[in-house]
């Protein structure tokens, strides 16, 4: 196969951060609706009298599902139409059914609830990976999805901040009413701030591709993700890495409350402001450093998240056995800050190994497995352990669901050290990327 020259060395502008830093405040509401159901599953818990397993089907698998199966036919009509338009209509859509929570009064109304959220938050992040790949170059996109992804740590910041402090002062129900209408403000912002740029046009292609290709039947763009190798060794370990991450990130509120005597007020001060500076410190981390190092060797995409990880694993340890409070938070924030470093690189990967016209698709099916195995396998598997163990430690039982996690640290370590294989022997990644000696010209 002829070798493609590298993407055009040019210059993101002003507007292209101002797009970013909007989507990603889109998504930092995405991630607030989703995560404050489990920074108030204790007082939620009690109040609705559900079990371990049912508050882990609540955050986790009843969400998973509804997520990932509409992200796929939503990604595939953003490649298709206009993407803002399906971003600012999936925002107001999901921060409806968020404040249709504080409305709940038993296990299935929640659910219920729960599962339109999903369906809204499935038409988010998709079009806005697609969106953000056509408003900065290869070279920088680590960094920009990096700014993007950035809603995470500071959604589950401000949950436990403004959601923890609501409950405290009013009650459970108040603050999900009271953290839907600014994203339905954000809606009407994105709808009159982000232009759609043209598809692909930062990109060089490989293999006969063009910019502007058109989309292909959604079968086959599924298949394509299904038979590279690169692609589905990208979402298999970052769905390892989110089945850790999300079992610690859901449960953690819950466990320093029931195991370290930690209150409500306490976790709106002390666990917010640590989740939001690790967390966002990881995510804009793993994208700066994968820019950085991705240049002369591609599988830091890879062996960044599996380094953290193995950072992440004793200080993990230390958060479950330590004596006090205090101590667990100490220790919490470093997996708080590796854990969340694969993202970034994960989405990097996959906008940069597949056409413009695909990229929509390509990353609801790395959302799909990502989060059918992270986020609906991590706390059900957290809160079945815990149940198992309820009858003979009581809430003590929630330590052993979290330490049952050990091993999939480990798988996860593996699974990134094996997709560094794939990608640094990838064609495509090798032609839209640059070379060392190009890379140092770059200037954004």
């Amino acid at each position: 196969m002829t070798e493609q020259p590298p993407a055009p060395l040019v210059r993101a502008s002003l507007y292209s951060y101002v797009v970013v830093i909007l989507l990603s405040a889109v998504y930092t509401f995405n991630f607030l609706d989703r995560q404050l159901l489990s920074i108030l599953s204790e007082p939620i818990r009690k109040d609705l009298g559900l079990s371990y397993t049912q508050v882990g089907m609540l955050t986790g698998l009843t969400f998973a599902l509804f997520y990932t199966t509409f992200g796929i036919p939503l990604a595939w009509l953003a490649d298709r139409t206009h993407r803002v338009r399906i971003i600012a209509a999936a925002c107001a859509v999901w921060s409806l059914f968020s404040m249709a929570c504080g409305m709940a009064g038993n296990f299935t109304a929640l659910a219920l609830a729960r599962i339109g959220v999903g369906v809204g938050e499935a038409g988010g992040s998709p079009p806005s990976y697609s969106l953000i790949s056509d408003y900065f170059p290869p070279q920088r996109r680590g960094l920009a999805l990096a700014l993007y992804s950035l809603g995470v740590p500071l959604g589950t910041a401000l949950g436990s901040a403004a959601g923890a402090k609501i409950a405290a002062v009013y009650s459970w129900r108040v603050a999900f009413l009271a953290v839907g209408g600014p994203g339905i403000a954000l809606a009407l912002l994105v709808l009159l701030l982000i232009r759609e740029p043209k598809r692909g046009r930062f990109d060089a292609l490989a293999g006969g591709e063009t910019a502007h290709a058109p989309s292909v039947p959604l079968l086959t763009a599924i298949g394509g993700f299904f038979t590279n190798r690169t692609l589905m060794l990208t979402a298999i370990s970052s769905g390892l890495s989110a089945f850790v991450g999300y079992a610690i990130l859901n449960n953690g509120p819950a466990f320093l409350i029931s195991n370290k005597g930690m209150t409500l007020p306490e976790i709106a001060l002390y666990y917010s402001a640590m989740s939001g500076l690790a967390g966002g410190l990881g995510t804009f981390g793993s994208g700066w450093l994968v820019d950085l190092f991705g240049k002369r060797h591609r599988t830091a995409y890879a062996l960044v998240p599996a380094a953290s990880f193995v950072i992440s694993l004793p200080f993990f340890l230390g958060f479950l056995w330590a004596p006090t409070w205090q101590w667990a938070m100490a220790c919490l924030i470093v997996p708080h800050l590796m854990n969340n470093m694969y993202l970034a690189p994960a989405i990097t990967v996959v906008q940069n190994a597949v056409p413009p016209a695909r990229r929509g698709i390509s990353g609801a099916i790395l959302l799909f497995v990502l989060n059918l195995i992270g986020l609906g396998g991590g706390p059900v598997y957290v809160g079945l352990v815990a149940d198992h163990f309820k009858p003979q430690y009581g809430t003590v039982a929630l330590k052993y669901g979290l330490a049952a996690l050990v091993p999939f640290y480990l798988l996860t370590i593996l699974a990134h050290l094996i997709a560094s294989r794939s990608i640094k022997s990838d064609a495509t990644l090798a032609a839209r990327l640059p070379t060392a000696h190009s890379a140092a010209d770059l200037a954004v």
